[in-house]
């Protein structure tokens, strides 16, 4: 006789339940938290994403006109979200070409450098189109560019209230991890699965991170006036004293106008006791002719300048991204460039995280893994950069030349550098 297999066999497990969803605090709504946040809304429609950030929501960050350099991969990230077309693009400044030279050292002189004939300066010029590219990047004031960004998100908060949320007005005071969670410390103490603190700040402010160094140098920043510049073209001077940038601005009242970030040692500091005049002068002296002539200076504000990095991205249940993972000097202009890569790998990993409670920890230690290799080759070039104007070995400064000049000649190295330089390790 057959078995009576209803009562033998084993009753059938309940399904277990679904995992809950994600729950994201991102800490800091500028330009790299904003971008994480605008795109974890997208790639991860489940997750519940909350933006804290210590201004006010009535404070008009439109008006702050701090200069941001952003590379093409950057660009094109923008665009992705569907906020760069528009009223962003229209306030930005595309760069077309960049120039890199030094100002020549007496013992160059002497050097018939590759191309350049016998007297000629060292030099790079990479431009968009020998990449097959319409720009390179762009250049926009820091308030152009958050304003629309947060407006975007209260925006989204607004068409899912359920699931995203803007915590402006009150700084957080504490990120705990407990366990398989994080604790955000706001006034009122909520629970989430993973904190990004994207709050940086500048080098002077921060507390100490695990690599750190000052470089005894400040930049002194704000805005001069051309006559005569390539329009769209970003210039890097190497000098003596330390790197010169300026970066193309969009014309105001028919002026040619360029950011300009001039690196000098603190403790000899040759820019502080000028009056504008005689800064407009030094200026004209260091920078090469094809710059143009400069017809103006604003009033400039100075910034210590060091490196101050996190060995690792991610502390538990906490992961730092940005200036909040890495403050480096501006030699390379890549500082926010970096950070929205940390924000795209991150997003990344998130994607892949079905349960938080079980798979979270493998997310984030596979993203501080893979962002290793971008994040360590610019900081350490950027570092010996800023590090190689504070040595006084004889014949570095050659060196550095010489190999400007090579790179010029070398037409896949350069093309390379400059992949590189606009799009990282992706």
């Amino acid at each position: 006789m057959n078995p009576d297999v209803s009562s033998t066999a084993s009753p059938e497990s309940p399904a277990a339940p679904p995992a809950a969803p994600l729950r994201l605090a991102v800490i800091g709504a500028g330009p790299v938290g904003l971008a994480l946040a605008l795109q974890a809304r997208r790639a991860l429609p489940q997750a519940r994403i909350t933006v804290h950030d210590a201004l006010p929501p009535e404070h008009d960050v439109s008006r702050d006109a701090r200069t941001l350099a952003l590379a093409q991969g950057s660009v094109l990230d923008l665009r992705r979200l569907g906020l760069w077309d528009g009223v962003i693009a229209a306030q930005a400044e595309p760069i077309r070409a960049v120039h890199v030279s030094q100002q020549q050292p007496a013992l160059l002189d002497l050097l018939p450098l590759p191309g350049r004939g016998r007297f000629g300066e060292p030099e790079v010029l990479i431009r968009a189109e020998h990449e097959g590219l319409s720009q390179l990047g762009a250049v926009i004031a820091y308030g152009h560019l958050v304003a629309p960004m947060r407006a975007a998100w209260l925006a989204a908060c607004a068409e899912e209230p359920q699931r995203l949320s803007a915590r402006w007005g009150t700084k957080v005071a504490g990120v705990v991890t407990r366990g398989h969670e994080v604790e955000i410390d706001a006034g009122v103490t909520e629970a989430h699965d993973v904190a990004v603190i994207a709050e940086g700040g500048v080098f002077a402010d921060q507390a100490r991170k695990g690599v750190h160094h000052d470089y005894r140098q400040s930049a002194w920043v704000g805005t001069v006036d051309l006559e005569g510049a390539e329009a769209g073209t970003a210039y890097e001077r190497f000098t003596p004293q330390g790197p010169l940038a300026l970066l193309p601005l969009p014309p105001r009242d028919g002026r040619q106008r360029a950011a300009l970030v001039w690196c000098v040692p603190t403790d000899d500091d040759p820019v502080k006791d000028l009056d504008d005049r005689q800064r407009l002068l030094v200026l004209a002296d260091q920078l090469p002719r094809r710059v143009g002539r400069l017809t103006g200076i604003g009033p400039l504000k100075c910034f210590p300048l060091g490196l101050n990095a996190e060995r690792s991205l991610v502390q538990g249940r906490t992961v730092r991204i940005g200036n909040a993972a890495q403050t480096l000097h501006p030699v390379a202009g890549q500082g926010l460039n970096l950070g929205l890569r940390d924000a795209h790998e991150l997003l990344g990993a998130l994607a892949g995280v079905t349960d938080p409670a079980a798979d979270m920890d493998r997310a984030l230690a596979r993203a501080a893994w893979r962002r290793a290799p971008d994040r360590w080759t610019l900081i350490a070039t950027t570092d010996f950069l800023a590090r190689s104007f504070t040595w006084n070995a004889p014949g570095l400064s050659t060196v550095r030349g010489v190999g400007l000049a090579l790179l010029d000649r070398l037409g896949p190295l350069k093309s390379q550098v400059a992949r590189r330089m606009m799009f990282g390790s992706r």
